[in-house]
């Protein structure tokens, strides 16, 4: 009796010790905020980012103008990110959200694309897009829909996901990501213009091509 006293005892002490690891990946915050700061002068080190002092922190710690202005598209896909996130707006840190806002000539799309870190919520503000994001192996299924002004479509966190402008005009969207900092992984740039590259051989087997296709792939997103 004595021995599974001990046994319970010890399964209970290391779940005890496991669980808090376990859910710690995103604890809430202890203070009201920690504004972002490139000097470590009386800073404290809070999730990658020197906090400012408090007493220093201003309201233009926690603004940022702009978003609502067109931006340019030049990028060879067709659309142009705009993101609001820890790295330019310094009171995001350790708050857990961003927003980005996406430009979409005619025709253009946000390419097939993950963050490794965030879930996105997405808002049609003008325009017309077919959206989509593709669960993970071995269903591999493609959930996707055609987003017209006002609609909103969430993508869920890590899957492989795409917006495509399918209207006869340019098209915006913003979109809020449950990160200060969510990461952005471009399948086709991540794969093809790795540096180094990856072995041509390698891809050509997981792609099912021929090697000269994939070394020109490389070619084109070589940087």
């Amino acid at each position: 009796m004595a021995i599974k006293t001990l046994a319970i005892l010890a399964v209970l002490s290391l779940l005890a010790i496991t669980l808090p690891l376990a859910i710690a990946s995103d604890p809430s915050s202890l203070q009201d905020f920690c504004v972002s700061t490139n000097s470590s002068i009386n800073g404290v080190f809070v999730n990658g980012k020197f906090c400012k002092d408090p007493k220093l922190v201003t309201e233009d710690d926690f603004f940022f103008s702009g978003l609502h202005l067109p931006r340019p598209v030049t990028s060879p896909v067709g659309s142009t990110v705009t993101a609001v996130n820890v790295n330019n707006l310094l009171g995001l840190n350790t708050l857990g959200i961003s927003i980005v806002r996406i430009d979409y000539a005619v025709n253009g799309q946000n390419p097939p694309h993950t963050h490794p870190r965030a879930t996105e919520i997405l808002i049609v503000a003008e325009g017309t897009l077919q959206v989509g994001f593709v669960t993970s192996n071995p269903e591999n299924r493609l959930i996707t829909k055609t987003l017209y002004v006002g609609d909103v479509f969430v993508f869920p966190e890590g899957l492989i996901h795409f917006q495509a402008n399918v209207g006869h005009s340019p098209a915006v969207a913003f979109a809020a990501l449950s990160s200060q900092n969510p990461g952005v992984i471009t399948i086709a740039n991540t794969v093809f213009g790795s540096n180094p590259a990856i072995n041509p051989s390698i891809l050509a087997r997981a792609f099912q091509l021929d090697p000269r296709i994939v070394m020109d792939l490389q070619g084109k997103f070589k940087k």
